[in-house]
C-alpha cells in the first residue's frame, strides 16, 4: 500500500504497474505467490507518458526539433493528449473492470499519510462530478487525474459493496482472507514533496490535520503533525492480520532531479548544496532569481532536516509498533553525487553491475566497479554518440524512479526482508529490469539536444496560447500539488 513510488509512477504518469518495485520483488518470490494488479496501459497510462510522447515525435519528425517542424509537432502532441484525456475521463468506453476482491497492490499517486484512511472510490467520484473545471481548449490532461486513479484502484469494479472502502479497508478484507504474509506501507514522501512541485515551503496547521487532499492548503507537513498522521495509521495497520510490516525511510527530496540546482556563479556547489533550486528545464545561464520561482540554499538545507526529522519518526514508531524499517533514505543518499558525507553502503549491488556489464546495450555504462555511469542526474545523452552520459535512476519527470531505479529500491527491500526470515527463491531479475528500462537500452534519440527538447515541451507564453495554455512539465508537478495553480 502507499503512494506513487509503491505504484510504479514514472515519466509522469502510471503506467506498467508489473514495473513497480512490489511487482519486482514478487517475480523473486515463490511462482504460486499472487500479486494482483491493477492495469494502467491503455493509452500509455494516466496522466501522461513523456517517454512515449517524445518517441512518437521522434517517429514523426525525426531526431530534432527545430523552428520549422515545432509547430506540427506542437499540433501532434496536443492531439495525442486530448485522446488521452477523453480516454480517462471515461468518454470513450467505460473505466469499469471485473474484479471481485480488492487489488494486493493499493497504492495510489499522490496519497499523503491521511489519504489511506480518509479517501474512497465514492468520494472520490463525488469529487470529479462536483468539481468539473471550466471547459477548455487547454485542458490537455485528464481532470482529477488522481481522484480517477483512485476508484480504479479502490473499487475498479464501481459496486457498491465496495464503494466506501478506504485503503485501509481494503487490506483489512485481504488480511481477513487468510492473513497477510508480507504488508509493505510505503508512504510519506507527498507530505513534503509538495515543497518541491511549488518550489514554497508552506507548513501545515491544525486544519491540515486528517484533512482529505483536496482541503489542505499546505505543502509541508510539520513534523508533530506528520507523527500525528503516521501514528494514526500504524494505529490501523497494527489491527490487521500481518506477520510482517515494512515501512521505508524517506530520501531527501532535495536529491531527485526535478528540481536544477544552480549557483550564482554558475559553479558546481562547494558545500553540498546549490545557492538556487528551480525547474529542472531551466538551464543555468537561462535562471534569473529575480525572474524564476525558486528554492533557496537554507529551503533545501531545512527541507533536509525536515525529513531527517520524518524519518527518526518512523524508526521510532516502527519500534513500537514492531514493524520493520527499510533504509531507502540511506541508499538513494549514497548513489546522489552532490551530496556531503559518504554512507557506508554501495547503492549498486554486484549482481546489478554484472547484469550492466553483460548486456551488449549497457555495457559501456561501466567503466571498473568505482565508476559506473549511472547517477541521480536528470536522464543526458552524448550529443555524438546519443548514449547515455549520466542519470538513470530517475524518471523523465524528473521526481520519480526509473525501472532501473525501482530494482535498486526492490533491492534495498528485499535484503530487509531478508533479514526478517522472508525466502526468496530467486535474487533479483537485474536482465529483466535493464531491458525493460528502455530509456537505457534505447534511448530517445530526441533527447541528444536536451535543452531544445526541454525549452519545447516547457512552451513559451507565445506558445503556450497556441497549443496548451500551460508547458507540459509544469502540469506534471502539478498533477502532485495541493494547490492547482504552480507560478
Amino acid at each position: 500500500m502507499g503512494d506513487s513510488m509503491a505504484q510504479g509512477f514514472k515519466n509522469g504518469g502510471v503506467y506498467r504497474t508489473d514495473l513497480s518495485f512490489p511487482a519486482i520483488l514478487k517475480r523473486s518470490l515463490q511462482p504460486s505467490a499472487e500479486f494482483d494488479l491493477p492495469s494502467f496501459s491503455a493509452q500509455a497510462g494516466i496522466p501522461i507518458n513523456i517517454e512515449v510522447l517524445i518517441r512518437g515525435l521522434a517517429e514523426k519528425y525525426g531526431n530534432g526539433i527545430t523552428l520549422g517542424n515545432s509547430i506540427g509537432a506542437g499540433s501532434e502532441i496536443y492531439k495525442t493528449l486530448r485522446r488521452i484525456k477523453s480516454y480517462w475521463e471515461g468518454h470513450l468506453k467505460s473505466l469499469k473492470v471485473e474484479q471481485d476482491t480488492p487489488f494486493h497492490n493499493q497504492a495510489i499517486w499522490g496519497f499523503t499519510i491521511s489519504d489511506c484512511i480518509l479517501m474512497s472510490e465514492e468520494y472520490c467520484r463525488k469529487y470529479i462530478s462536483t468539481n468539473r473545471p471550466e471547459y477548455s481548449v487547454f485542458n490537455v490532461l485528464p481532470d482529477h487525474a488522481m481522484y480517477i486513479t483512485a476508484r480504479l484502484v479502490l473499487n475498479p469494479s464501481f459496486s457498491k459493496k465496495f464503494e466506501n472502502n478506504s485503503m485501509v479497508d481494503n487490506l483489512r478484507l485481504l488480511s481477513e482472507d487468510g492473513g497477510i504474509e508480507n504488508l509493505i506501507v510505503c508512504i510519506g514522501h507527498n507530505n513534503v514533496v509538495g515543497a518541491v512541485t511549488n518550489l514554497d515551503i508552506q507548513y501545515s496547521e491544525e486544519s491540515d490535520l486528517n484533512a482529505r487532499y483536496a482541503d489542505r492548503n499546505c505543502t509541508v507537513f510539520r513534523p508533530e503533525h506528520f507523527k500525528s498522521e503516521l501514528r494514526s495509521l500504524y494505529e490501523e495497520i497494527a489491527k490487521l492480520n500481518t506477520k510482517n510490516v515494512f515501512v521505508p525511510t524517506i530520501p531527501y527530496v532535495t536529491i531527485p532531479p526535478a528540481i536544477r540546482g544552480v549557483n550564482e556563479d554558475k559553479e558546481k556547489p562547494r558545500s553540498g548544496y546549490f545557492d538556487y533550486y528551480s525547474r529542472f528545464w531551466i538551464w543555468d545561464e537561462d535562471f534569473d532569481p529575480d525572474k524564476h520561482p525558486h528554492l533557496t540554499k537554507d529551503d533545501a538545507i531545512e527541507l533536509d532536516i525536515v525529513v531527517d526529522q520524518y524519518n527518526a519518526i518512523i524508526q521510532k514508531l516502527a519500534d513500537e509498533y514492531e514493524f520493520c524499517v527499510v533504509p531507502v533514505h540511506k541508499y538513494v543518499r549514497a548513489a546522489a553525487r552532490r551530496r556531503l558525507g559518504k554512507d557506508n553502503v554501495s547503492p549498486f549491488p554486484p549482481g546489478f553491475v554484472k547484469a550492466l556489464q553483460k548486456n551488449e546495450k549497457t555495457t559501456y555504462l561501466v567503466e571498473d566497479l568505482e565508476n559506473i555511469r549511472i547517477s541521480t542526474d536528470y536522464l543526458r545523452l552524448d550529443e555524438d554518440t546519443g548514449k547515455i552520459d549520466r542519470g538513470g535512476i530517475f524518471s523523465l519527470d524528473g521526481l520519480h524512479p526509473s525501472t532501473i531505479g525501482y530494482g535498486l529500491i526492490a533491492n534495498i527491500y528485499k535484503m530487509s526482508m531478508e533479514k526478517r526470515k522472508v525466502e526468496f527463491e530467486k535474487p533479483i531479475d537485474w536482465d529483466y529490469i535493464i531491458e525493460s528500462e528502455t530509456l537505457i537500452t534505447d534511448p530517445p534519440p530526441l533527447m541528444k539536444d536536451l535543452r531544445v527538447l526541454l525549452k519545447f515541451l516547457a512552451l513559451s507564453r507565445q506558445e503556450r496560447l497556441t497549443f496548451l495554455g500551460k508547458n507540459l512539465l509544469q502540469l506534471v508537478l502539478e498533477a502532485f500539488s495541493s494547490k492547482p495553480e504552480l507560478d
